[in-house]
């Protein structure tokens, strides 16, 4: 089984225990309540978060031709919904959590230890993941019937395993773990930084995603904006101030912006101007994050929090691996659910994460007992032989 290391606040996307504590002091007894529900909502909203960004990349069966054909049908209005609310509205609240992280690290300011951490966890994983799905997904194409991306050249090799200027083929979730890495790389910089600095990065950032740029240096310049966000939000301490607010102050500024984006998105009568729908499109992931974390805080003081931190040590391995599994299983199961359209398919996109997630647990398991090393490399560090 693997081990589910207690931690208190600074662990990122992959996860370690508190840079400020030692090591016994990472039991949940030994450190104030509330910052104990505070470290259980980080690990929640990443079980959320993470299972979410599943529905983005959800096995449909569907070009991007007959996609487009089956736009405002109710499956894709379902779809497009779940994709929203569960998926890239809860992307943000990962990079705004490690920048909330980092920010409170003093490890961070030692630029080649913390640098050294995060390619363990971060970077390297990332590559042999890409590598893996290679291996997986394009030996799948080449030796069976899976359509799928195959090598071209070694340009293509690199781009697909570095992510150096251009998004990948197959992991396309891995540029999140790219742009993440190079935000770490500014951490130590930025955590020495003056408000007014973080401020202006945040401005700069947000300009980016809402006029187009980014690549190739960062791939999604929003990661930095959160990432950003997170360490101005540590300093002031915002997450308890939201951990306080009602749930419907959090809840309903997110509902009315994804009502809003989801009727200038499916009304094909309607065009936005690209900065209009950019700026509504960051609005909402904003609001998507606000909300997540202060749904996370809640369920941290219910009875759900027992069996989402269960899933916790899971949730990096999921985030790399569930793409690999949607390539290779997506068309098999959809032989007997159909394909989006088809009457059975709403129930087989509806279950989809837990399957995948299901998966991705009896793999890990097996993997922490023949291969405990590999295991906690591709888990950032957090598969652990008990």
């Amino acid at each position: 089984m693997p081990a589910l290391v207690r931690y208190g606040e600074n662990y990122d996307l992959a996860g370690s225990c508190n840079d400020l504590q030692m090591k016994d002091d990472c039991l949940p007894d030994a450190i104030p309540a509330q910052i104990a529900r505070r470290s259980d909502a980080i690990g929640i909203a990443r079980v959320i978060c993470i299972v979410g960004v599943v529905y983005v990349h959800a096995w449909t069966g569907r070009g991007g031709a007959d996609l487009d054909a089956l736009r405002s049908t109710g499956q894709e209005m379902f779809r497009w919904v779940l994709m929203e609310i569960f998926g890239r509205s809860a992307v943000p609240l990962l990079g705004f959590i490690s920048g909330w992280l980092v920010g409170g690290s003093m490890r961070t300011r030692n630029w080649r230890d913390h640098m050294a951490r995060k390619a363990r966890t971060i970077l390297l994983p990332m590559i042999l993941w890409n590598i893996l799905a290679i291996l997986f997904v394009s030996g799948a194409a080449r030796f069976g019937t899976l359509s799928a991306p195959q090598p071209q050249s070694l340009i293509w090799l690199a781009q697909e395993i570095f992510i150096l200027t251009r998004n990948p083929d197959i992991n396309v979730q891995m540029p999140f773990l790219r742009d993440l890495f190079l935000c770490m790389l500014a951490a130590p910089l930025l955590v020495r930084a003056p408000g007014w600095i973080l401020w202006l990065v945040v401005l700069v950032a947000g300009g980016a995603h809402v006029a187009g740029y980014g690549p190739p240096i960062l791939m999604r310049a929003s990661i930095l904006f959160f990432f950003a966000l997170g360490m101005l939000a540590q300093r002031r301490g915002i997450e308890q101030k939201v951990a306080a607010w009602p749930m419907i102050a959090a809840a309903l500024p997110f509902a009315l912006l994804t009502l809003a984006q989801l009727f200038a998105t499916l009304r094909p009568d309607i065009r936005l101007p690209p900065i209009t729908a950019a700026s509504l499109d960051l609005a909402l992931r904003v609001s998507a994050a606000l909300f997540f974390w202060r749904l996370a805080w809640a369920l941290a003081g219910t009875g759900a929090r027992a069996a989402l931190l269960r899933l916790e040590p899971f949730a990096f391995f999921l985030f790399c691996s569930h793409l690999i599994l949607i390539w290779l299983f997506g068309p098999l199961l959809g032989m007997a659910f159909g394909r989006l359209g088809d009457p059975l398919y709403p129930l087989y996109l509806l279950i989809q994460p837990a399957l995948v997630l299901i998966a991705v647990i009896l793999i890990a398991r097996l993997l922490v007992r023949v291969a405990p090393g590999a295991a906690e490399i591709l888990s950032g560090g957090r598969l652990k032989r008990a």
